[in-house]
């Protein structure tokens, strides 16, 4: 049956009919002359048999002629051209004929070569486009026409988990079309529509959940329109706090610096002038002027010296020392302010030894004493301040805790994480210069912590007070 319905079987049927019709047709015409004009008609009748079966035998071995070299090697073709669907681009023909069916086999495997290496090249680029993306520190992620994610490389994906949460600006619907693929995120929303509308690249720097990033958006065209879109997106957050901080400084310094100078040029304006109607008048301009030159003296100091210390150039020379010893030094020197300003001053030190095996004590000083002079300048009179020191054990070893407590203002939750900055005031309220401090002495404690391998943090409670904790390792660190 199957026979029947190839090429060759309708054609021997054809065949078959055609000789059957020009044999009937001939027979039936003859057939009434044959008893009346020939003598012997049974012999014609015969001869009409002899030649219908040869002529039916002729046609049958000229159908397995056709078989033989047409059917089977289309068949072997459409074998061929069904592997070569189904992904086996290895397929040839082996068929050696100088006829069209021996073109038609040369064509298809010259056809079958080119494809197979097409797609290995294909296979190379999209392996090499893949492992780019895997290597490129910037997330990459590329979006279809309607706005899906279909392609991200791993610091987009974690990108795209971390804004997950993050409230959607619009209704979606993902079990039509794009099944279970990943909207847009909400933040590169606005621009993708900006780049549909204008066709054009797309450059902003957006702010999610505390963190900036510069995102660029280019559209993928298509036969004369857009049919997605590829963006790239770089955390800039600690570029972009570096700026602040750059700018924050300078117009810090410009303040601070200012200030002592506008009263130095206009206290000596004032001598020139002869403003000053006594001596003891004289005594106290000039007392000005040399109490804020003191002042500017040591802005520059402490801004040297943190320099040097954020550049690494800071030589500290590390032996073993007694903690109990300098704290108590330290302790023992500002008992006369604790005096002066009534507020009650404490040492509470642990049991037993606090040694540091490797530490530099004239900077551990300069920890303590800018930490003491901080919690004088905001603790009020009849205040406590407490100086506490033991050891305790952490995670890689033994450490040396050591806290400084007041009683004072205490600083709000929204600014403890910035008292380490550079000129940061927490207390909005304080003009700068009226304490005499330079805005720079936390800074320098925290760089001097760092130059020790230890940690400084603080907690507080506004009205309650602030605590400052050191934790510095009590072993010698490799």
């Amino acid at each position: 049956m199957n026979f029947l319905r190839t090429l060759v079987g309708k054609l021997w049927i054809t065949i078959i009919c055609l000789v059957a019709f020009v044999l009937l047709s001939v027979g039936l015409f003859f057939l009434p002359y044959i008893d009346t004009n020939f003598t012997n008609p049974g012999a014609v009748k015969k001869l009409f048999l002899i030649v219908s079966m040869i002529g039916f035998s002729l046609t049958t071995f000229f159908a397995l002629f056709l078989i033989t070299k047409i059917t089977q090697p289309m068949q072997q073709l459409i074998q061929a051209t069904d592997s070569v669907r189904k992904g086996k681009y290895d397929t040839r023909l082996s068929l050696r004929t100088s006829d069209e069916i021996g073109v038609l086999s040369n064509t298809f495997n010259h056809m079958a070569e080119e494809l197979e290496k097409t797609i290995r090249s294909l296979n190379h680029e999209k392996e090499h486009l893949a492992s780019v993306l895997r290597s490129m520190n910037d997330a990459v992620i590329t979006l279809d026409g309607n706005g899906y994610v279909i392609l991200t490389n791993p610091p987009g994906e974690r990108i795209l988990q971390m804004w997950s949460d993050l409230p959607e600006a619009e209704a979606e619907v993902t079990e039509t079309v794009h099944g279970s693929m990943q909207k847009i995120p909400t933040p590169l929303l606005e621009m993708f529509r900006r780049l549909q509308d204008e066709q054009g690249d797309q450059s902003v720097n957006v702010h999610v959940k505390k963190g900036v990033w510069s995102v660029h958006m280019a559209p993928l065209a298509s036969d004369g329109g857009i049919r997605g879109a590829v963006a790239v997106l770089r955390d800039v957050t600690e570029e972009v706090q570096l700026e602040k901080m750059r700018r924050d400084f300078v117009a810090n310094v410009s303040h601070e610096i200012r200030t002592p100078l506008s009263m130095m040029q206009g206290y000596s304006e004032a001598l020139l002038d002869g403003m000053a109607a006594s001596p003891e008048e004289s005594a106290e301009l000039v007392q000005v002027i040399h109490d804020e030159s003191l002042r500017m003296g040591r802005l520059v100091r402490d801004l040297l010296d943190l320099a040097r210390m954020e550049a690494g150039h800071t030589d500290m020379t590390m032996r073993e020392m007694d903690f109990r010893e300098l704290a108590e030094r330290v302790y023992r020197k500002f008992l006369v302010r604790a005096k002066e300003t009534d507020i009650i001053l404490q040492l509470e030190l642990g049991e037993g030894p606090l040694d540091l095996q490797e530490a530099n004590e004239d900077r551990l000083e300069q920890v303590l004493t800018n930490l003491l002079d901080n919690a004088f300048r905001h603790t009020p009179e009849g205040g406590t301040i407490a100086i506490g020191a033991e050891t305790e054990n952490g995670p890689k070893g033994a450490l040396l805790h050591v806290s400084v407590k007041d009683s004072g203002v205490g600083i709000p939750a929204d600014d403890l994480r910035f008292v380490f900055d550079r000129f940061y005031k927490a207390d909005k309220a304080r003009v700068r210069g009226e304490s005499g401090g330079t805005g720079l002495g936390l800074s320098i404690v925290k760089n001097i912590v760092d130059s020790h391998n230890g940690s400084i943090y603080a907690e507080s409670e506004v009205g309650k007070g602030t605590v400052f904790h050191m934790l510095l390792p009590v072993e010698k660190q490799q």
